[in-house]
């Protein structure tokens, strides 16, 4: 089967290889040239367009950092010659995707919103878990292809902001929980506890959570803090749920303040680093540091 990816960055990158893995004939497309080098020896077709790529494939996928590139991507996939399916793969939040949903209908173009979550070690290995959601006989018909992807595949219903709206709710309960723990590991080895064995206390007890059980001994206890996924990006993601929350009349007191100091890291040029490097910020204003090497 012939299909298509646009956005091989950081994730994308590792879906294509999985998906030329599983046996997909695939054409790939991305702005950088640099992305697109990284697949050159893969088997991948490289096309000249999003436009150009949607007329080689009647199934194309996206795997776009923000939701305003993925409405102006689809724009131009629209036009393509032999597109029957947009599957997005991005975190675009239900209002944009409600759009590109309604822009696609007018072209007579199913859309799967299934956006996922896990990170670049599950992308890789291929257990993402993907939260899918548009017509049903759509989602079984690509159902195999969502399956070289991740492990825990989900179908939410036909609307297809559904995915959306769980994978916003899902990163901000994340954010929120990431930096809640940070703020309290960091004291702790203020008050004289070793930081690994805090975390080995906290991670057979009730305060346990994605952070303290996989991020924070990944990235942080040993001060690698590899790039998974950017302060920006999950600034994004925390600020499109509270505002969607507000639409709906949802009101929000605790999220707000994660949010409020993921922008504050942004604004101490923390944007393109791993959303667990604000850390950082919490160490200098209590003067310890969490993990391995002393200040």
């Amino acid at each position: 089967m012939k299909i298509g990816l646009i956005g091989v960055g950081n994730i994308g990158f590792h879906f294509a290889n999985r998906l030329i893995a599983a046996g997909y004939e695939l054409c790939i497309y991305d702005k950088s040239p640099k992305a697109l080098e990284r697949l050159s020896n893969s088997g991948a077709t490289i096309c000249s367009s999003a436009k150009d790529l949607a007329s080689e494939v009647e199934t194309v996928l996206l795997c776009l950092p923000m939701p305003q590139i993925v409405a102006d991507v689809a724009a131009d996939v629209a036009q393509g010659s032999k597109i029957k399916v947009l599957v997005d793969l991005s975190t675009t939040g239900p209002s944009v995707t409600k759009q590109v949903a309604a822009m696609l209908e007018q072209k007579k173009i199913p859309m799967i919103g299934s956006p996922v979550s896990g990170g670049i070690v599950a992308a890789e290995k291929g257990t993402l878990a993907v939260m899918a959601s548009g017509p049903k006989e759509i989602f079984e018909n690509i159902k195999p292809i969502l399956s070289a992807l991740g492990k825990n595949i989900f179908y939410l219903g036909a609307d297809p902001t559904l995915g959306q709206t769980v994978k916003i709710i899902n990163n901000t309960l994340y954010a929120t929980s990431m930096i809640a723990s940070c703020e309290a590991l960091v004291y702790g080895v203020k008050a004289g506890l070793d930081a690994k064995t805090m975390l080995d206390v906290i991670n057979v007890s009730s305060g346990r959570s994605f952070a303290t059980l996989e991020r924070i001994p990944q990235c942080v206890l040993d001060r690698s803090f590899p790039v998974r996924f950017t302060t920006e990006l999950l600034h994004k993601d925390v600020k499109m749920c509270i505002d969607e929350a507000e639409k709906l009349g949802v009101p929000m007191q605790v999220n707000p303040a994660a949010r409020q100091f993921l922008a504050f890291a942004l604004s101490q040029g923390d944007g393109d680093k791993d959303n667990v490097f604000p850390i950082h910020h919490i160490e200098e204003w209590a003067g310890v540091q969490f993990g391995e090497k002393p200040i």
